[in-house]
Formats: structure tokens, sequence, C-alpha cells
């Protein structure tokens, strides 16, 4: 998202953001620094809670507010909260007599959930409603879109699938540390991205040989993973370290794993596919859409004897490893790129009867 404002303002369009005023890691805090002299339209945090609650009527009455005062153009959405907050607040600028494209990119959030489940029947009952305060949707991946369209309904508004991109300077190469860990994991630290899974795989990789892994990232289950380790007797090989941009956080393995449960088209295996970092990921959501015509292969989700042997391969065959890395690099260098996310996104804004505007790109 945050590429995206940045190209849309390069490209001579007025951009603003709205995110969660919570997210107070430092690696939060440099990024939006960065991108704030980028944005015309300015920086604004107010408070969203992850799960819906009373506190919701704060955040959409700031959100509101804040869009009546613009004069934006375009209010996209991105995340369940961020789609939720930014559509209903563009249903009120429509019925102030304002002329404004309402868009929503899911990024999982919702999806995520089990529609046969109380939690997620409330969700799609939710995203339905929604649903008719939408202009356009855009979908990371085909995945995400199939899962709209079954879970959901089918759209029936504009909906396209623009995958993100990646600039030049995620192509360059990183390098490892000299002492690097043979795995790396980097990501939110909760049980929907498989720590867990990846730590019952270490202990199955430590019968056989010596092996080290770093936990980079924060999230609400870092405690509960922290346990774990020390519950399996990893406290020696397994290091958590707290979040940090992913080119750096690549420096410190060799071997990144995904053993994700569930994702839409994570940007974390795009980075790393870009830097040419050897990689085990989960066979889930958008991921097979990344590595389509390359030779990498997938694991199960949830499978941690499988991740097991998979890690054994990588540990035996580490060349082999990097050269099916460089072999994923040149196909993701031709499909996924800053310039084909920003044009194509720009394209269907025209296709709404946009031109030259003001954004409202909301960030969750």
């Amino acid at each position: 998202m945050c590429d995206l404002a940045v190209e849309q303002a390069r490209r001579g369009h007025a951009v603003g953001v709205v995110c969660d005023a919570a997210c107070g890691d430092a690696l939060t805090t440099s990024r939006l620094a960065a991108l704030e002299p980028h944005l015309a339209l300015g920086l604004f945090r107010t408070p969203m809670a992850r799960e819906v609650g009373p506190r919701d009527i704060a955040a959409y009455l700031a959100i509101r507010d804040r869009a009546m005062s613009l004069g934006i153009d375009v209010i996209h959405g991105h995340g369940a909260k961020g789609g939720a907050y930014s559509r209903l607040a563009a249903r009120a600028l429509k019925r102030a007599g304002r002329r404004i494209v309402s868009c929503y990119t899911p990024h999982g959030g919702s999806l995520h959930f089990d529609p046969a489940t109380p939690a997620g029947w409330i969700y799609m009952r939710l995203e339905r409603r929604l649903a008719n305060f939408t202009d356009a949707l855009v979908f990371e991946s085909a995945y995400s879109a199939g899962r709209y369209a079954a879970q959901v309904d089918p759209p029936g508004c504009a909906a396209r699938v623009i995958p993100n991109g990646l600039g030049p300077g995620d192509f360059a190469a990183c390098g490892t540390h000299a002492d690097a860990a043979d795995f790396l994991f980097v990501g939110e630290l909760r049980r929907l991205k498989g720590v867990d899974v990846l730590l019952d795989a270490l202990a199955q990789v430590r019968e056989r040989r010596p092996v080290t892994a770093m936990i980079v990232g924060a999230g609400p289950d870092a405690e509960a993973f922290k346990r774990q380790t020390r519950k399996l007797g990893l406290g020696d090989m397994v290091f958590f370290v707290g979040p940090m941009p992913a080119r750096e956080a690549f420096r410190l393995g060799r071997t990144l794993v995904i053993p994700s449960r569930a994702e839409s088209l994570p940007y974390i295996v795009l980075e790393a596919a870009a830097a040419a970092v050897p990689m085990l990921a989960s066979d889930v959501g958008g991921i097979p859409e990344i590595v389509a015509g390359s030779d990498t292969a997938l694991v199960r989700p949830g499978d941690a004897e499988g991740l097991a042997r998979a890690m054994h391969e990588m540990l035996d065959e580490p060349a082999a490893a990097y050269a099916r890395a460089q072999r994923l690099q040149q196909i993701v260098a031709k499909r996924f790129t800053i310039a084909a996310m920003t044009d194509a996104v720009l394209d269907l804004y025209a296709a709404k009867g946009v031109g030259q505007c003001d954004l409202g790109v909301r960030v969750d």
C-alpha cells in the first residue's frame, strides 16, 4: 500500500492515508515517516481495533469526517476493517451529495473465517451488507477473488485481480551474514502464520542434525510461541527478534520459511522471491500464483513432518535451493511490478469515471 501511494503521488495524484494509531512499533513508525512527505492529503491516524466492537463507531466517525473535509474523488479501503470504514464513509459522502468512488481490497481478514462458524457467518453477513456500498473490488490474487465469490457473493460491481508489485530495488541481492541461521521466519507472530508448525518441524529436524532459526516479527501469539520453544527444548537454537525491514531480516537466515495456514498474496513471499532467497512456503492462498511456472515446490499447511522433510532437503542441497530461487526471481521480475500494479489500479478508477484525482487511500 505504501508503494501504491508513493507511485500514485509520483504520477501527480494527491494521496492521503488513514491508518491505525495503535501500530507503534519502530518499523511501522519509520515506514510511515518515509511515506508522509509523499502525501499531499496527509497522514491521519486513529485507533482501530482488530475485532468488531463499540470502538469502531469512533473510528468510523473520525474517518468519515476526515473524508468529508478533503473533497476526495476515491476512497479505497484495504483489509476487512479498512474496507468497512471506507465504504461506510463513502455511503455517508454520497448521501451528502458528494460524487465519490468506493473501492475495497480484501487482504484475507474476514475471508479467512469459515462461514460455517458463528464468527464466519457474522463476517460474511457484514461483507454482503457492505457490498451494497462498493463501486469496485480489487483482489490481490485469483484465490481471493474466488474465495470472495464463494463465501460472500459474486461481485455485483467492477472487480479485478491486481497483484502486489515490486520495485527495482527489491531485486538487488541482499546477501546473508556469515553467522546466519539455517532457517528464518519473517512476519506477524500469530497462529494463522504457522509459527507453531515451524517450531514443531525444527524439533524434528534437530533429532538428526544441529539446526538454528531466527523468528523475526511481533504479534499477539509471541509469548505462546516462546513458551512452545522452551517446552520443545529449542531455547538454544531458536532466537526471537523484533520487527525489521524484510531485506534486513533476509540477512539473518539462509532459507526463509512461510508455514502459513492461510494467506492472500503475501508480500514477504514476493520480496523473498525478488531477492532470490531460498524459501519453503505453504501451498495456501495466492502463493501458488506467485511460484507458477517455476520449480519451487510448496508444502502442505499444518504438516510439521512434511515441513521437516523439506527442511532436511534444503540443508542437504543448498546449491540446488539457491538455483531454484534464482529461477523464481526471473519469473517474478516479469509479472509483479509496482508500475503494473499502479497502472491497473488507476485504470480501474478511470473506468469508474475518475481521471486526475485526489485519492483517499485507507491503510489498515
